[in-house]
C-alpha cells in the first residue's frame, strides 16, 4: 500500500474525532435517564465498599482483556512485535473501532497499524484476517451453546413492560441476521486462510480494480501473494500456536462480557449471571447494524433494555436505573480507549509517517 494511501487513512485517526462518539453517547443516555429516572430510586442505590470492590474488578477485567489482546497479537505475529508495540497496535485498533460505526470497525485499519510497526503487508493482512476469524468464531460457537443453557426466549423478551417485548422481538430478528452475516464471514475467511487463499487474493485484487482504488492495484496484488505465502505457513504452525490463539481469544472476549456482571454486583444482588453474559453476546451481534461511532448511544440503550429486569426496583423506574448502569459500563470499557487513543495517535502518526517502517517476512518465530 502506498504512502499516500496510508496518510489518507491516518487522517481518519485524528484525535478530535473522539468528540462525536462521546457526545452522542452522553446526550442520548443522559436524556433517557432524566426522562425515565426517579431520583428517589437513585438514592436507594447504596455506594459502599462492596461497590468499590466490584467496580475495581470491572476495571481489572478490562486490563485482563487488553493483556490477552496484546498476548494474541504477539503470538500471531510470531513475537515479532514487542510488548510496547503490541500495546500501541491494540490501543490504535480499539481507538479506530471507537470512532467509526460498528459496521465499519477498526479491522480495515489494523493492517496499516501492523505494517507501520514493521510487519509486512501480506503478513499483516493474514494476521488481521486470522484475528477477525477467531473473534467471530467465538460468537458462532458460544451463542448457540449458551442459548441451549439459558433458553432463546429469555434472551429476547424480558419480564418488564418498560422494556417493550415488541422492541426486543425486532432485535431478535436483527440478531439472527447479524449471526448469519458473521457465520458467512467465518466460512469465507476460514476457507481463504486454511483451504484456498487464492480466493481471498482474488477478492482483494477485485476490490482494488475499482476506479477510485485502481492506483493501488499493484500493491494489492503483492499483498495477495504475500497472504498466500503466509497462509501456507499458518498451516505449518504447531498445536501450541493454535492453543494460545484460541485460549487468548476466549479469555479476551469472556473478560469483556464479565464487566457488566461486575458492575451490577457493585450495586445489586444478581442471580443469573449466565443470562446477563449471554445477552451481551446478542448485544454485540446487534451492534453490527449501529450507524453511530462505536455504537455510541445505541449500545447503552440496548444494554439498558437487556439488564432492566435485573434491577430490583419498580418496573416503571428500573429502565432509568439500568441506563445509569449502562453508562457506567461505557465509562469503564469504552471511553478509556478513546482517551488513550487520543494520546497515542498524534505521536504515532508523527513517528511512522516521517520514516519508513522495517518490513519483515518470516511468519514463524
Amino acid at each position: 500500500m502506498s504512502e499516500e494511501s496510508s496518510r489518507n487513512i491516518a487522517r481518519q485517526l485524528h484525535p478530535t474525532r473522539i468528540i462525536l462518539p462521546i457526545l452522542i453517547g452522553l446526550i442520548i443516555v443522559l436524556w433517557l435517564i432524566f426522562r425515565n429516572i426517579n431520583i428517589n430510586v437513585l438514592k436507594e442505590i447504596a455506594f459502599s465498599w462492596k461497590s468499590v470492590f466490584w467496580l475495581s474488578i470491572a476495571i481489572f477485567l478490562i486490563v485482563i482483556r487488553t493483556y490477552f489482546y496484546m498476548f494474541r497479537i504477539r503470538s500471531l505475529t510470531g513475537n515479532e512485535l514487542s510488548w510496547v508495540q503490541s500495546f500501541r497496535v491494540i490501543m490504535l485498533w480499539e481507538f479506530s473501532s471507537a470512532i467509526t460505526p460498528s459496521t465499519v470497525g477498526g479491522t480495515a485499519l489494523a493492517v496499516i497499524f501492523l505494517h507501520k510497526e514493521g510487519i509486512s503487508t501480506g503478513k499483516s493482512t493474514t494476521v488481521v484476517l486470522l484475528t477477525s476469524f477467531l473473534d467471530e468464531l467465538y460468537f458462532i460457537v458460544m451463542l448457540p451453546f449458551l442459548l441451549l443453557i439459558v433458553g432463546g426466549k429469555a434472551i429476547f423478551i424480558t419480564s418488564l413492560q418498560v422494556t417493550g417485548t415488541g422492541l426486543m422481538n425486532h432485535l431478535a430478528g436483527i440478531a439472527v441476521i447479524g449471526y448469519l452475516i458473521i457465520l458467512g464471514w467465518v466460512l469465507f475467511s476460514g476457507y481463504g486462510l486454511f483451504i484456498n487463499p487464492k480466493v481471498v487474493k482474488k477478492f482483494i485484487v477485485s476490490i482494488f480494480r475499482l476506479p477510485i482504488l485502481r492506483k493501488w492495484n499493484e500493491s494489492a496484488e503483492k499483498a495477495g501473494n504475500e497472504l498466500i505465502e503466509s497462509s501456507v505457513e499458518l498451516k505449518e504452525q504447531s498445536s501450541a500456536f493454535w492453543y494460545k490463539a484460541f485460549l487468548s481469544t476466549f479469555l479476551t472476549w469472556s473478560s469483556r462480557y464479565l464487566v457488566v456482571n461486575a458492575i451490577l454486583l457493585a450495586f445489586f444482588k444478581v442471580g443469573d449471571h449466565l443470562l446477563i453474559f449471554t445477552r451481551q453476546l446478542v448485544l454485540w451481534i446487534i451492534m453490527i447494524v449501529s450507524p453511530t461511532p462505536g455504537g455510541s448511544g445505541f449500545a447503552e440503550v440496548i444494554l439498558g433494555k437487556y439488564i432492566s429486569d435485573f434491577i430490583p426496583s419498580d418496573p416503571v423506574h428500573a429502565g432509568g436505573v439500568a441506563l445509569a448502569m449502562a453508562l457506567i459500563w461505557r465509562m469503564v470499557s469504552y471511553y478509556p480507549f478513546l482517551i488513550a487513543g487520543a494520546f497515542i495517535v498524534p505521536g504515532w502518526i508523527q513517528r511512522k509517517f516521517t520514516k519508513p517502517s522495517i518490513k519483515r517476512n518470516s511468519f514463524i518465530p
